[in-house]
């Protein structure tokens, strides 16, 4: 078999190679005989099935299985005379031409190779952290909210309406153009009027109802609300006000610190305080690592190391982002597209930047992960998930298959690792 291998770059290869027909018609040979040994056909003992009867039956399945074997010896070969490992062959080798002839086919097939580069010396490329500071009436506000937020539910008894800052009971069913609107009905929810918690104008409409009265309510979506088909339309809520309540007192002592704090022997309003300070200076370390830091490392890293990428990952990652796009598009603009391949080809030109900064700054996580033993485990991944869906009220399982079903998994440990790595580098650089 002829095979003829060429490197496009580091990162990117050709291999070429001509299978003859004599060659494929000895490998259906083999193939078929393989099979008349297992194989159970009605009439025929098994393994006494002909050959014959074989070939007839399953032809075509025979030479797709000789072709298949040909060509992953095509690219084994191509490795071999690239003088490449197997393990740094990324993804599946792509069939870029299978020209079939009387006595041959024409091969050629896309290889994408594990970029290599050296790491060299990283660390002045982390920006100096500034040390977080905490302002003593933020710890203050934030136990202040701890109380009030365990502070008893005591049910307003007088006959009044529902007023800011109260909690109502409330039943709702939402329709939006006369149907029902998905996910837009409860019963028994507890709503904190002056939360902002609803979409704009829900809870201003609840203040003066009283308990036992039903009312339509009118409220119209954000345009820029997340989901396209109720964005920026008028939705009416038939809702019902149960009972009113109201939160009561609650010190601020070691008492509250115990009941905050169940299960922990030390604690103390003492304890409490440098618990809450440290939770304030985690959320202020995070915002300012995921608004200002971790992009400008980013930014950092894919300037500071240069080389090839696998073309057909940068592919796979403009069709992804491709397909993103086409689902924030009007229908009409959809079919456009259809009709105007140079639409198309154009708005693909414009996410190729974007993704190969993607692909870039995958490989290089990779490589600084490894390094600085940054790992996370699928017990982690499956924690993640669970707590995401959790807060969007979501079936966690049903989330996972999801993920499963569209292959999201190892980009979600990706991002994981990638969140993980760059904390531990810029903690590096955190003053005290």
């Amino acid at each position: 078999m002829e095979i003829k291998a060429t490197r496009v770059n580091s990162a990117n290869a050709t291999i070429e190679a001509v299978l003859l027909k004599a060659t494929v018609d000895t490998r259906v040979e083999k193939i078929a005989k393989q099979a008349a040994k297992t194989m159970n056909v009605d009439g025929f003992r098994k393994g006494k099935v002909p050959l014959a009867v074989i070939k007839r039956r399953f032809g075509e399945k025979l030479i797709q299985d000789a072709e298949g074997e040909l060509l992953r010896e095509v690219v084994d070969g191509g490795a071999q005379e690239l003088k490449v490992a197997k393990e740094t062959i990324i993804g599946e080798p792509q069939v870029t031409k299978f020209d079939k002839k009387d006595d041959k086919t024409e091969v050629e097939v896309k290889i994408g190779l594990k970029p290599e580069f050296d790491l060299g010396e990283y660390d002045s490329i982390i920006p100096e952290v500034s040390s977080i500071e905490i302002e003593e009436n933020e710890v203050e506000d934030r136990i202040k909210e701890l109380a009030k937020n365990s502070a008893p539910m005591n049910k307003v008894e007088e006959d009044r309406a529902v007023a800011e800052g109260d909690f109502a009971l409330i039943d709702f069913d939402g329709y939006v153009d006369g149907e029902p609107l998905e996910n837009g009905k409860a019963e028994g929810y507890s709503l904190e009027i002056g939360s902002k918690s609803f979409i704009p104008g829900f809870e201003e409409q609840v203040v003066g109802m009283k308990s036992g009265e039903e009312k339509e309510i009118e409220v119209t979506f954000p345009e820029d609300y997340g989901k396209a088909d109720i964005a920026g339309k008028l939705v009416k809520f038939q809702v019902k006000v149960n009972e009113i309540s109201v939160r009561g007192e609650v010190e601020i002592n070691d008492e509250l610190a115990k009941t905050i704090m169940q299960g922990q022997e030390d604690a103390s309003l003492e304890v409490l305080t440098e618990k809450v300070k440290e939770q304030i200076t985690n959320e202020k370390k995070g915002k300012l690592y995921n608004e200002e830091l971790k992009p400008a490392l980013i930014d950092k890293l894919i300037e500071n190391y240069n080389f090839d990428l696998p073309e057909f990952v940068v592919e796979q990652e403009i069709d992804l982002a491709f397909r993103n796009k086409l689902q924030s598009m009007k229908e009409e603009e959809i079919n456009e597209l259809k009709n105007n391949a140079d639409g198309a080809k154009e708005i693909r030109d414009n996410l190729r930047e974007d993704a190969q900064r993607s692909v870039k700054i995958t490989f290089i996580v990779d490589a600084l992960s490894k390094k600085e033993e940054v790992a996370v485990d699928d017990n982690e991944v499956m924690q993640t998930i669970y707590f995401e869906a959790m807060q969007f009220g979501q079936d966690p399982k049903a989330m996972v298959e999801m993920y499963e079903k569209q292959g999201l998994m190892p980009a979600v440990k990706m991002a994981m690792v990638e969140d993980k790595l760059l904390s531990k580098l810029l903690d590096r650089k955190l003053k005290a």
